[in-house]
């Protein structure tokens, strides 16, 4: 084994008090606050305000994380159900399984059905959302780290993740010959957590770069569809190298298929938009629109309360 190599941590939680306090939750944590922050300072710079950054987060975070657990559970279903796992299993979140393509699903039913409830372009939001989505990805896979988890096929490049065996999640885990992985003693493994945060924050400053640029020509959504693009592509890549077990369809692994459909229907959405979809300048004129009507709102609820 190489000398040069990357550590894995050597603990993944800590106690506070009678409660127990994982890394994986506070990155969790960290991915929703930056990308919240992200989200408004982009938001208001449109025309929006953090109360309905609020409403869009409340709305989609939760869905995001259900869809985002649903979707582990199903495409990893010998972890979670009868006869080699248990259901259990399923609330133990701790122990990491919130894929992206599930919240991805979740998040973009709750923001569609929420702008139009709220009567604000819901595409728009998504478009001020792709960069802050990727950073969010970015801490998610730190998660991964702590937890010692969907590491990359063994490696002998002195960038190899060295485990640590005693409290490698993946040490428990089967790969991809359906037998135990290689010994963790013995081998340096891809560090593929490493390689997507790396994607995602390249990804998140070309996007903002890109869009600022060439947003006088771009229609309502595109921004978000390029996003879809570039994310589905690289996971693709990624995906091929771990060696987690997985289900496998026509020889390859379930979510190298959603990442190729995800870079397919961003694809396809974006040139659908470029036809017919809503221009930029007319989605910022509906923001503004309904930033009015709700400071309106607003106004009218504090002279209301003045009154009383």
């Amino acid at each position: 084994m190489p000398e040069a190599a990357i550590p894995s941590p050597t603990v993944s939680f800590f106690k506070l008090g009678p409660l127990t306090i994982h890394f994986y939750a506070i990155t969790m944590l960290c991915a929703i606050i930056f990308a919240v922050l992200i989200l408004t300072r982009r938001w208001k710079r449109w025309g929006g305000t953090f109360d309905q950054v609020l409403d869009f987060a409340l709305a989609a975070v939760p869905c995001g994380l259900i869809a985002a657990r649903i979707y582990n559970c199903l495409t990893v279903p010998w972890d979670y159900f009868p006869p080699t796992g248990s259901p259990i299993n399923i609330l133990k979140v701790w122990h990491g399984g919130m894929a992206i393509f599930g919240s991805l699903i979740g998040g973009a039913i709750a923001v569609a059905v929420t702008g139009k409830l709220k009567k604000i372009p819901s595409l728009l939001l998504a478009d001020a959302a792709a960069p802050a989505i990727l950073v969010a990805q970015a801490f998610g896979r730190l998660g991964n780290w702590f937890n010692q988890e969907l590491y990359g096929l063994p490696t002998t490049w002195p960038i190899g993740l060295k485990l640590n065996s005693a409290d490698a999640i993946g040490k428990f885990e089967t790969c991809y010959t359906d037998l135990p992985c290689p010994n963790p003693q013995t081998h340096l493994f891809q560090p593929t957590f490493l390689y997507s945060i790396i994607l995602c924050l390249v990804g998140a400053v070309l996007l903002t770069v890109f869009g600022n640029r060439f947003q006088n020509s771009l229609k309502s959504g595109q921004i978000f569809c390029l996003y879809l693009m570039y994310y589905g592509a690289g996971r693709a890549g990624i995906e091929e190298i771990r060696i987690n077990s997985s289900l496998y369809f026509l020889g390859l692994r379930i979510n190298t298929w959603a990442a190729i459909i995800c870079a397919l229907l961003g694809a396809g959405l974006f040139f659908y938009l470029a036809k017919r979809g809503r221009s930029r300048k007319r989605a910022l004129e509906l923001l503004s629109f309904a930033t009015e009507k709700e400071k309106e709102r607003q106004n009218r609820d504090r002279k209301k309360k003045s009154r009383i």
